[in-house]
Parts: structure tokens; sequence; C-alpha cells
């Protein structure tokens, strides 16, 4: 890691860990998380700004709201804000601002906004890696008990003959979201990793399927 990178995680990693909050899906691990997933991405991306990705990754989830939140989807613009408002008063580059704003604030899938930059790509596909795998599916598993979700149908797992819903039965969310999520990579590298780490979540859920306990 060069120096500016190395000089600035510490304060980053600071900065989001005294904002408020009790997401075990969206704590520092998963901060980190993200960053490696990007270090990843970055090797294939010379041109793209490192200190900007590196931002964006520690401060994308700086205002987090609940997935289940009515104003879910305004979640990435409120933390690019704050986000902003928090790196000006560290002293952060000032010409290095909107690029970090930008890539947090379309990081989100419930925003539904395009990154146009490659920092911004980056962050979002790093951001959506570690939903999938199996880091992924225990956060899919703890997010979906903190609302309140079921595991599975209880007749029906695999939704062979039900609509899927995702809100009532943890399970389907990996049909209903995940399994989207590699075609929406913004990055060649991000689809490759998205691929590989989908065909693990497919291979879960097919043998969660076969052990579910159903009627006789």
């Amino acid at each position: 890691m060069n120096p500016s990178l190395a000089s600035w995680q510490p304060k980053l990693v600071a900065i989001a860990a005294a904002m408020p909050g009790d997401d075990g899906a969206h704590d520092t691990s998963h901060l980190h998380r993200v960053w490696r997933n990007a270090t990843a991405l970055l090797a294939e991306h010379p041109d793209a700004d490192a200190l900007v990705v590196l931002a964006a990754c520690y401060l994308h989830d700086i205002v987090n709201l609940p997935k289940n939140h009515p104003e879910r989807h305004l979640a990435s613009r409120h933390a690019a804000v704050q986000a902003v408002r928090e790196l000006e008063a560290a002293g952060f580059p000032a010409g290095l601002l909107p690029g970090v704003a930008h890539a947090i604030e379309t990081h989100s899938f419930s925003a539904g906004l395009t990154p146009t930059t490659i920092e911004a790509k980056i962050v979002q596909d790093a951001d959506r890696l570690d939903a999938l795998g199996t880091v992924g599916l225990a956060r899919m598993f703890y997010t979906a008990g903190r609302m309140g979700s079921g595991l599975a149908h209880p007749t029906d797992p695999a939704g062979l003959h039900r609509p899927l819903d995702d809100k009532a039965y943890s399970l389907d969310h990996i049909a209903v979201k995940l399994a989207t999520l590699p075609g929406t990579m913004q990055t060649a590298a991000g689809r490759r990793l998205g691929e590989e780490r989908m065909r693990a979540l497919m291979a879960f859920r097919e043998q969660f399927v076969a052990e579910w306990a159903q009627p006789a």
C-alpha cells in the first residue's frame, strides 16, 4: 500500500467507526472486505485513483438505513453528503471529494444509480461482491433475522409453485436478488469474481432445498 493510502486508511476507519449503528452485516469488517475486493479490481485498473476508492469503500455506509426502511433508496445520497462533510473536516484532498461522493452515492443497489467513473464502478462491484459467496450468505441470513423473515417456505423452499418472496423467506433472496448481481458488475474482474461466488451460493441453495424438512 502506498504511503498516502496507508496514512488515510486508519483515519477513514475511525470516521466510520464513530458513526452510530449496530448492523453486523455493515460493520467495520464489511468495510475491510469491500476494500480488499476493491484492491483486486484496482490491480486491473491502474488508471483509477486508489485514494478515491479507499475513501468511498470505508465511508459508503456512513449512513445506513435498514433494508425495509421506506427511505432505504436515499441512504447512499445521505451517506455521500455526510462523507464529504467528514472528509473536509479531516483535511482530505478537496479535488477528490466529488469523485468520492459519486462513488458512494452510486454504490447502492437500492438507489438504482449508474456509476460513471472507474472509481465508482470499482466501489459498486466491490460492495456487491461482499453480498456473494459464503460471507454474503451469512450476511443474508443475519439481515433476514433482523427483519423477522423466515428461513424458507415450509413446503416449497425452491419456489417452484409459488411467487418468490424474499421479504418473507430468506432463501428466496438468492434467486430474487443475489443471482442478478454478477450481471450488474461494472468491471470484467467484478463479473468474473461475482460469477465464481454465485456458483457457491447456488450450490448451497440446492443442498438447503434437499435437506429442508417437508411433509411426507
